[in-house]
């Protein structure tokens, strides 16, 4: 069993003596004379009241421990109980300068009034087009997506508030596509994660913000096409203690349950979440293969059944001393996943009629844990900062599957049974980061460096059995069975400079990475090494025309590195007739990506139109081949592949009852594959459209509708069809808005499904799959 890190102890002992010092002072400062020092806190633009802000009175401006503190009530009011005497007050919270005032003499009970708090002003990479509350805000990178505000996610996963996310895509096996790239480079926390595997397993409760980061600068990582995507979990800022509570019950007993709690002082923050998952899933699979020449049919039919149980626990603190921030961040999951696939073929080859049934009873365990150390110093410049963090992340998958064999039938019985087979799958990751940001600011702009050590090592053993009649027994098939090692090392060290000029905004940087990869086949003793190294540069322009228009444009140079999953050789046999492997002779994707865009904010109306194109040399996508009437699909490196597109988001408070936010993207991709086959060139035109529209009704009622397309996209050898679906959401809110319930209806018209085809000179194959996406569900929640 693995033990669990936690907070150090002396950590632990400094928070309870800290506990204990303030509670006995608590009397000692009753019998002293004391007077009270009160005010209001506004903010400076809106004279709206800014609750929750921490209000502190200090000795001097050297002293870094506050004498006395408390936050704001939610009408920015404060009340301070001192001693007589002369003091400095200092009001903080995020998104606002420090206020400071010095010299403040107490003798007797005094009101401060109503004092004024300034918004931060926000540089180059900060740029945030945003009307209030509205779930999705534009910035110059990218977006920025708060899932509390959009009812459809409630009681969802990570995927469900990325399929209502302009640009975003999601596919049926879940994989993400940013503006038509399926290769993204998924953080958590901003860190490398193995946990990203399956964004399924991650409850949009615990959901802070994601930040889609379409064309990164050198602060990230060169790695993947598509860009980057941010998933901030929550883990409490507010002073004081504060936390909710969330369930959820939905069709076919689905069920999901949440809780997280945070407490913060002047100088420790500890937080923690916990989230249970039971979600069940059926469904059907479809597919039809012809084999041109022979005039060999196959039709397949499968028919699936899910069942998920997941648990979740994201938990940390921050511990406050002197200018200088230490933080612990950990995640755990433990996952159990239950599959029933049952697969009826009719194959006609040669003038003769085949049946079979194949039934796959698989059971999958996964248990992941991420953990993260963060030092940061804070410089006297404001914005002068050291961070430094160490993080490991951990996932073992362990997958057993059963399968029986029926041949000669369409009947699954006892009596019909003519073959078993068996697989073991076990996969470990470990992901270790080492990083060091340093961040000195300038008198018209900013210099960043930072030193980057990212450590992968996948373990994947797979032992694959048949049942031999002769002796009763399973036996080891060494053909199919096979252990791959994939381990890689990328060192990193980054420089941006950004500045400004009049209306100009500007930040240029470039990166370095070495890479190294080394592969081991235990079968044959077969390693690969590589190692190459690589600059990427960046650039990212504003230029403000006036307060409401501005022009951006972005440069950024970028790779995928093929993964493990893509080069073992050896082969999934779920489906002995339609066979996927990997490729170990892929070499890496190189991109060059551009952007120009216009950005206008207005009153209660932000428009974002952004002009990209993208060309992807060595594009690595999946080529199928039929030999002996199995179809092989594995991954291979084509000539090259462009994607030029259109984009507009938008989000507009119309009034004070409706609101919407969405977006539409057009992409025209090419896609050269000449060098496997004259017939693997294609090229097509796509777009997809989002619409959210958001409805505040009498009795704090709110009533949202979510509209989403996808047209049909080119492939290297065909296209998939367009999906198109709506979800809708009714909400109730009570106490003040601390308590909600939310009914929420997926896929009101049952229309969510996945279709497409592959047409070669040789075969014609084509698929439909469908799970049950027209759900109900029922959540309730409540924070305090």
């Amino acid at each position: 069993m693995k033990k669990i890190s936690t907070l150090p102890f002396s950590a632990v002992w400094r928070a309870l003596t800290f506990t204990f010092l303030v509670l006995m002072a608590f009397p000692l400062t009753a019998l002293a004379q004391t007077s009270e020092v009160s005010g209001r806190l506004l903010d400076s633009k809106t004279q709206e009241p800014v609750g929750f802000a921490q209000v502190a009175l200090f000795a001097s401006e050297e002293d870094s421990s506050p004498i006395i503190f408390s936050d704001t009530n939610e009408s920015g009011e404060f009340t301070l109980s001192i001693a007589s005497g002369k003091y400095l007050l200092k009001a903080f919270f995020i998104g606002y300068k420090d206020l400071v005032i010095d010299d403040i003499q107490v003798n007797g009970s005094m009101d401060l009034g109503d004092l004024s708090f300034e918004s931060e002003s926000q540089n180059l990479d900060e740029v945030v087009i945003e009307t209030s509350k509205l779930p999705v805000r534009s910035t110059l990178e990218g977006l920025i997506i708060t899932p509390e505000n959009n009812l459809a996610n409630a009681g969802g996963t990570l995927l469900d508030i990325l399929r209502n996310t302009p640009s975003v895509s999601v596919s049926e096996d879940g994989g993400v596509s940013l503006r038509g790239s399926s290769n993204t480079n998924i953080l958590i926390n901003g860190r490398n994660s193995s946990l990203t595997q399956n964004l399924d397993q991650l409850p949009a409760s615990i959901v802070e913000e994601i930040k889609i980061i379409n064309n990164p600068n050198a602060r990230y990582d060169a790695e993947a096409e598509g860009g980057v995507i941010d998933i901030v979990l929550k883990k409490g800022i507010e002073l004081g203690t504060h936390g909710g509570l969330e369930a959820t019950y939905g069709t076919r007993n689905r069920t999901n349950l949440g809780g997280r709690i945070n407490h913060r002082n002047l100088k420790f923050n500890f937080y923690a979440g916990y989230n249970y998952r039971n979600w069940k899933q059926v469904g059907e699979r479809q597919s039809t293969r012809t084999i041109l020449e022979d005039n060999e049919k196959l039709e397949q039919n499968t028919f699936s059944t899910d069942s998920d149980i997941g648990n979740n626990l994201n938990f940390g603190g921050d511990y406050y001393f002197g200018n200088n921030t230490l933080s612990y961040e950990g995640v755990f999951q433990a996952n159990e996943t239950l599959n029933i696939n049952t697969l009826f073929a009719e194959q006609n080859r040669n003038g003769e009629d085949f049946q079979y049934v194949r039934r796959n009873n698989e059971g999958e365990s996964d248990d992941g844990f991420d953990n993260a150390l963060i030092f940061e110093h804070n410089f006297k410049t404001k914005g002068h900062l050291f961070r430094a963090t160490a993080s490991n992340s951990y996932r073992n998958q362990f997958k057993t599957q059963n399968i029986e064999i029926f041949n000669n039938t369409l009947e699954p019985l006892a009596e019909n049974l003519t073959g078993r087979q068996r697989a073991f799958t076990d996969e470990v990751r470990n992901i270790t980061v080492f990083q060091a940001d340093y961040i000195q600011p300038l008198e018209k702009g900013k210099f960043e460096a930072g030193l980057k050590s990212n450590i992968r090592e996948f373990d994947n053993d797979f032992l694959y059995q048949r049942f031999d009649e002769t002796s009763q027994s399973f036996v080891e098939d060494p053909s199919v069975s096979n252990r791959f090692l994939y381990q890689d090392q990328v060192h990193a060290g980054y420089a941006i400079f950004s500045g400004s000029k009049s209306k100009l905004e500007y930040g240029l940087g470039l990166r370095g990475e070495f890479t190294k990869v080394d592969t081991y086949l235990y079968n044959t003793e077969e390693e690969n090494q590589q190692q190459y190294f690589n600059l990427f540069p960046s650039l990212q322009g504003l230029y403000n025309i006036n307060a409401i228009h501005g022009i951006k444009l972005t440069y950024s140079r970028r790779i995928d590195r093929p993964r493990a999953w893509r080069l073992n050789p050896f082969p999934n046999i779920t489906d002995s007739l339609n066979v996927r492997r990997g490729n170990p002779n892929l070499i890496p994707e190189m991109i060059n990506s551009f952007e120009l865009g216009h950005l206008a904010n207005f009153e209660k109306v932000s428009l974002t139109t952004n002009l990209f194109y993208r060309r992807i040399n060595n594009q690595i996508d999946f080529i199928t081949i039929v030999e002996d009437g199995i179809s092989y699909s594995q991954p291979d490196n084509l000539n090259f592949a462009q994607l030029a597109g259109v984009e507009f988001i938008g989000t507009a408070e119309i009034a004070d009852w409706y609101s919407l936010n969405g977006g539409l993207t057009f992409t025209r991709i090419k896609v050269d594959a000449s060098n496997i086959s004259e017939e693997f060139t294609n090229d097509g035109f796509t777009w997809n459209a989002k619409l959210n529209q958001d409805f505040k009704l009498p009795w704090d009622i709110n009533f949202q509708i979510a509209a989403n397309y996808e047209s049909p996209e080119i492939q290297a050898q065909g296209k998939s069809l367009s999906v198109y679906y709506v979800d809708t959401s009714i909400q109730k809110s009570f106490l003040k808005n601390k308590g909600s319930v939310t009914l929420a209806v997926r896929d009101v018209f049952d229309t969510r499904r996945y279709a497409g085809n592959s047409i070669t000179n040789t075969f014609i194959q084509d698929y439909y799959s469908k799970l049950e996406t027209r759900i109900v569900l029922l959540s309730a929640r409540y924070n305090f």
